[in-house]
């Protein structure tokens, strides 16, 4: 029996489940306009841990969301998992931020493009086949008219781009799944589990999530 804390912070939702043997069995989470992700984070860990009446020495496993995604969002997810690898003794599992995101979507044929916001008209994205498996690798792009104009397959956008998306992304083979637009820690059960069984642990003393882009500072106008 292996219980898994999966932590998902890398968008506005601030996503944490626990899971056992590869299913979610409670999951806390709350997606703001202002990130509350430093607030949030390690009540939410506690109160699951709590409620389901473990304790931090029952799990097995910690499970992040690497990214891409908020350079502020995954430094917290991250730190809070290794800081948990550290003191339990337990591995520290990576998790595809864009995976977690297209597996919300159920269909059988087409293909599921994963797409969160980079700012402008910049959205990391990457392909999964209904079946999640990855089918291009995430790129951080400029979405134009032009964008995925060479597949002809139907194609299910889904994450908090489709405002701008749609704009320019008007072919009739293109469909946003408007309702599906974070990740959720929920949909890293199984994605974590199936690493767990393989040994697929990232080192916890070197581990940095995947920015994709390095981080923009800008000088204040004041």
């Amino acid at each position: 029996m292996s219980y898994i804390l999966n932590i998902e912070t890398a968008t506005k939702n601030c996503s944490v489940a626990l899971a056992k043997d590869g299913k979610t069995i409670l999951c806390k989470e709350i997606a703001e306009e202002g990130y509350s992700h430093a607030e949030r984070l390690h009540v939410f860990i506690e109160e699951i841990i709590k409620e389901s009446e473990i304790t931090f020495q029952d799990l097995s496993a910690i499970a992040v969301s690497q990214g891409p995604g908020s350079y502020t969002g995954l430094r917290i997810g991250v730190s809070a998992a290794k800081g948990l690898c550290y003191a339990l003794g337990i591995p520290l599992i990576a998790v595809d931020t864009l995976q977690v995101l297209a597996s919300q979507v159920k269909v059988s044929n087409g293909l599921i493009i994963p797409m969160l916001d980079a700012r402008r008209m910049e959205v990391y994205s990457a392909i999964f086949t209904p079946n999640f498996e990855n089918k291009r690798a995430v790129q951080a792009e400029v979405i134009t008219e032009s964008s995925f104009e060479n597949l002809r397959e139907t194609l299910y956008f889904v994450g908090d781009c489709a405002e701008k998306g749609k704009t320019v992304l008007t072919k009739e083979n293109f469909i946003f799944l408007e309702e599906i637009k974070y990740p959720s820690a929920k949909e890293m059960s199984f994605l974590s589990f199936d690493k767990y069984q393989k040994n697929d642990f990232v080192d916890v003393a070197y581990f940095e999530p995947y920015y994709l882009k390095d981080f923009m500072m800008t000088v204040s106008k004041k």
